[in-house]
Order: structure tokens, then sequence, then C-alpha cells
């Protein structure tokens, strides 16, 4: 999972991010709006999420511009609150389009029939171990039976270990800039978080057959 979720950060460009001299002069800049910045990238994290836009991307953006920890949190609330605004676009708004879209898509119709028989550990086994794009289970996800609240609180938890590793990450750049020790320390913060969210869906797995079903999703 975050191989891919950093390839793609390479390919379009985001781990220019990293270098000390741009995150840095990103920081600075975001900064600068003073009290309002948190809600601003709490609302471009949702306007990207809705566009397609790679959450690992913007969980990076925050952890640059934030440092890790409050990185971490506000990437937490964007990306919940994108999640949860998709969902109910595709559930109420343009449920028509969005149907025929996943119409022709063999997986969004396997997620769906897994979910009629297993509800919420489908939405946790698909955040911690992404079989599609961000927002791409977003929508399709409104397009199911799962209740609401079971997706918007299982999304939210599920989606933590990964937010954590890439705003840990990414953090370490601004939060340890001057101090290759605190570097070393939030990275290392993210390496546990990395460990985790690769052990903890094949433990599951191998205790639960409904997980093991869940793995043709992949």
């Amino acid at each position: 999972m975050l191989g891919g979720a950093l390839a793609v950060v390479w390919l379009t460009g985001a781990i220019d991010l990293l270098s000390l001299e741009r995150a840095e002069g990103l920081r600075r800049a975001v900064l600068a709006s003073g009290a309002v910045a948190p809600a601003m990238f709490v609302l471009l994290y949702i306007v990207g999420g809705l566009a397609f836009v790679p959450g690992s991307v913007l969980t990076l953006l925050g952890g640059v511009i934030f440092g890790p920890w409050r990185g971490l949190i506000y990437s937490s609330i964007g990306s919940t609150l994108g999640a949860c605004i998709a969902f109910l676009i595709a559930r109420y708004a343009v449920r028509d389009l969005v149907e025929a879209w996943a119409a022709g898509n063999p997986t969004l119709r396997r997620l769906d029939a897994l979910v009629s028989r297993h509800g919420g550990r489908v939405v946790m086994f698909t955040r911690l171990v992404p079989v599609l794009p961000f927002g791409v289970l977003n929508y399709s996800y409104g397009l199911t039976g799962i209740p609401f609240i079971t997706y918007a609180v299982t999304s939210w938890v599920c989606m933590l270990p990964a937010t954590a590793v890439l705003a840990f990450t990414a953090g370490a750049v601004t939060a340890g800039s001057w101090d290759p020790r605190r570097t070393l320390q939030w990275l290392a913060l993210g390496a546990v978080a990395l460990v985790l969210i690769t052990l903890v869906p094949r433990w599951l797995a191998q205790r639960s057959a409904t997980l093991r079903e869940m793995r043709e999703l992949r």
C-alpha cells in the first residue's frame, strides 16, 4: 500500500516538497494566512479528494506544512470529511451517474456484493488495504447499502494508520529540519505505523474467513 502511494507521489512530482528549501517555503506561505490556515488545508483536502487527487499526496502536503502531529490531525479531518461528502453525493445527488460509471467495473460489483453480506468489515479491510483509489472507493460506497454512520466511523479509524505513516514521514522534514535526531524520531514513528498497517490486515485475514473472502477484491 505505502509503496504504491509513494510511487504516485514520485510520479506527480510531490516528492519535491520533501526538500528542505521547498518544504520551508511552502510552509511559510500557507502559515502566513494565520488562524485560517488549517481550515484552508482541510477544504483543499476535501476538494482534492472529490476530484480524485491521491490522498497520499494531500497527506504528505499536510505533514510538510503543519508538522507531524498537526499534519496528522488536519489530514485525518480532511480525508474523513472528503470521504463522507463523496459518499453522500453518490448516494443522494448523482446516484444514476455514479451507477452508470461503476456498472462496467467488476471490482465494484464484487465490492457491493461483499458489503451486503459483511457490512463494515469490508470498509475496514479496504481502508487498511486499499484495493481502489481513495476517491473511487468513497463514491463507490455511496452505491452500497452500508449505513452512513458505520461507513464514516470505520473509514476514520482505519485510515488513521496510513495517514500517520505519511504525515510523520513528511513532517519529519519540517519538524527536524535543524535537528537530525528529531528527524530520525519521526521517521521511526512512521516506520512503526508502516509495520502495523502491513501486518495487522494479514493477521486479521488469517483469523477471519470473512476477511479471506474479501481478498478477492485485490
